[in-house]
């Protein structure tokens, strides 16, 4: 069985001879970005337009267990789970990349392969980057205000929502070069609805993968404001200082 959709606001575009079915998008040849044991991610150029395909074969990072444990058939596939989690985005108002096609191919019911489709956002950079470039934007106080706020309001609706990205980091975060920057949340194939105390958890670990670069990068006063801002309180409160504790010590032992 194969499941494949293509975003209507591409049905009559270039995208659409590329992108049209599963086969094709497996097909392409473009620039590799990035790849693992799970997936592959290709930049192909059409019609002046830049686009990023993961493509996704198997279930697991080990061979076998790829290919004959239960994940191949028990759960949603990650490649579901990445297109869903973006269409959320958008229906909650987050900027984000435009899905321009997606889908899936299963055999006997157990999957097979998938991919995901997405335009690029032009004249972007991610937070990570930003660091190693060293960029100036990072030591400008009201640029910095300007992206706190943003991503603030992101978390906020991400975790409203009961939803965590568990992998908040800042590689995930896009920011363009608007005189009023707009920051873009991306890739996020691991997220997921939780309730009680594993919502909690998952919760203060966003908030940790956020500010495992902010304490190299921001003051103690902005990254401060960055929780109030999320939080949406004037001071801290009682619960804020057990939360910040939970948050700054998240990764002590871990790395």
């Amino acid at each position: 069985m194969i499941y494949w959709r293509l975003n209507p606001e591409f049905s009559s575009s270039l995208a659409a001879a590329l992108f049209g079915d599963i086969d094709r998008v497996f097909s392409l040849e473009g620039e590799l970005i990035a790849h693992d044991s799970l997936s592959r991610v290709l930049r192909v150029n059409a019609g002046g337009k830049r686009y990023y395909v993961k493509r996704y074969s198997g279930t697991g990072k080990n061979r076998f267990r790829r290919w004959f444990g239960t994940r191949r058939w028990l759960g949603p596939p990650r490649v579901r789970a990445e297109w869903q989690n973006l269409l959320a985005f958008r229906a909650w108002g987050i900027p984000t990349a435009t899905v321009v096609a997606y889908g899936l191919e299963r055999r006997c019911g157990g999957f097979i392969r998938g991919a995901l489709v997405t335009e690029e956002i032009p004249g972007t950079i991610d937070l990570a980057q930003m660091t190693h470039v060293q960029d100036p934007r990072l030591r400008d106080r009201d640029w910095v205000v300007q992206v706190s706020r943003q991503i603030a309001n992101i978390t906020r609706t991400l975790h409203t929502a009961r939803f965590a990205h568990n992998d908040l980091k800042w590689r995930n975060l896009l920011v363009d070069g608007g005189a009023l920057p707009t920051v873009y949340l991306i890739d996020c194939p691991s997220g997921g609805y939780y309730r009680g105390v594993v919502l909690d958890y998952r919760i203060v670990k966003d908030l940790a993968c956020l500010d495992k670069l902010a304490r190299h990068w921001l003051s103690r006063s902005q990254r401060l404001r960055f929780y109030l801002d999320y939080a949406r309180h004037s001071r801290v409160t009682d619960e804020d200082r057990k939360r910040i504790g939970r948050i700054v010590r998240f990764f002590d032992g871990r790395e």
